[in-house]
C-alpha cells in the first residue's frame, strides 16, 4: 500500500450455547452472593493488511495496540484483535473473514483495498470481495466500521471513479459505520512533504508517530462502533 492511497457466530453452536449458559449461571451466582458482575469487554477484530498488522514496528507501536490503548483511555472496555495480514487483498480478507469472526467477536474494522490498487485489480472485483466480507458480518450480526480509500489518478479517471465509489456505497447499502480513509490523520494541510515525518523509511508504512496520528483520527469512529455494540449486548 502506498502513502498516496489515502487511502458470530461460529458453526460450533454447542460451544456457543454452553458459553451463554455459563454466563447466565455465573451472573446468578454473583447476584446471590452479593457480588457485582463485571461486564466483559467489547471485542473488535481489525481485518486488514500490513497497515493493520503493524509492519516494521515493534508490537506495542502497531495500529492495534495503539488503538486499544486509545479506546481504553476513553473509558471503554475494548479488546482489539489483530487480524491484519501483510500483503493481503480484499480477496484474502474475504477468504478468512468467517474464521476471523469467532463467537467472541462483537465488531469488526475492515481496512482493505490498498494492495488491490497496487495490483491494478478491477474495482468490480474489489467491490465483490468487500461485499462478501460485509455479508458475512451481517449474517453473524457483527457491527462493522468500513474504512475507505481512494485510488491514485494515474489509473485513469474511470478507474478512480469506480474504485472510490465502492466504500461509501457499500457502507450505505450495509448500514455500516464509515471512515473516509485510514490515512486521514496524516493529512498535513495539503503539504505532501510534511507527511514524510510520519512515515517509515520505505515511504509506504507509517512509523509509530504516524500510527498515533492515525489512531487519533480513526479512534472516534471505532469508539462509536464499540459503544453501539456494547449497547446491543
Amino acid at each position: 500500500m502506498l502513502p498516496w492511497v489515502f487511502p458470530k457466530g461460529s458453526n460450533h453452536l454447542g460451544y456457543g450455547a454452553v458459553t451463554e449458559l455459563r454466563k447466565v449461571l455465573m451472573s446468578g451466582l454473583f447476584v446471590c452472593c452479593g457480588f457485582t458482575a463485571t461486564a466483559e469487554p467489547v471485542v473488535i477484530a481489525a481485518l486488514g493488511d500490513s497497515l493493520t498488522q503493524g509492519y516494521g514496528l515493534v508490537e506495542e507501536d502497531g495500529f492495534v495496540p495503539q488503538l486499544e490503548r486509545w479506546l481504553q483511555a476513553q473509558g471503554t472496555e475494548v479488546r482489539v484483535i489483530n487480524a491484519g495480514v501483510s500483503g493481503d487483498t480484499t480477496a484474502g480478507g474475504a477468504s478468512r473473514v468467517e474464521w476471523t469472526l469467532t463467537s467472541d467477536v462483537d465488531g469488526m474494522i475492515v481496512a482493505l483495498g490498498g494492495n488491490d490498487l497496487l495490483r491494478g485489480i478491477d474495482p468490480e472485483v474489489s467491490r465483490t470481495n468487500l461485499e462478501a466480507i460485509l455479508s458475512v458480518a451481517q449474517a453473524e450480526d457483527v457491527g462493522v466500521l468500513l474504512v475507505g480509500m481512494q485510488a491514485p489518478g494515474n489509473y485513469g479517471a474511470e478507474y478512480k471513479q469506480n474504485f472510490d465509489a465502492i466504500y461509501p456505497e457499500l457502507a450505505q447499502a450495509y448500514q455500516t459505520h464509515y471512515a473516509n480513509s485510514f490515512f486521514d490523520g496524516l493529512a498535513a494541510d495539503g503539504d505532501p512533504n510534511a507527511v514524510a515525518q510520519f512515515m517509515q523509511a520505505d515511504g509506504i508504512h507509517p512509523n509509530a508517530k504516524g500510527v498515533s496520528q492515525i489512531v487519533e483520527t480513526l479512534g472516534p469512529f471505532v469508539l462509536d462502533l464499540a459503544n453501539e455494540v456494547a449497547n446491543q449486548e
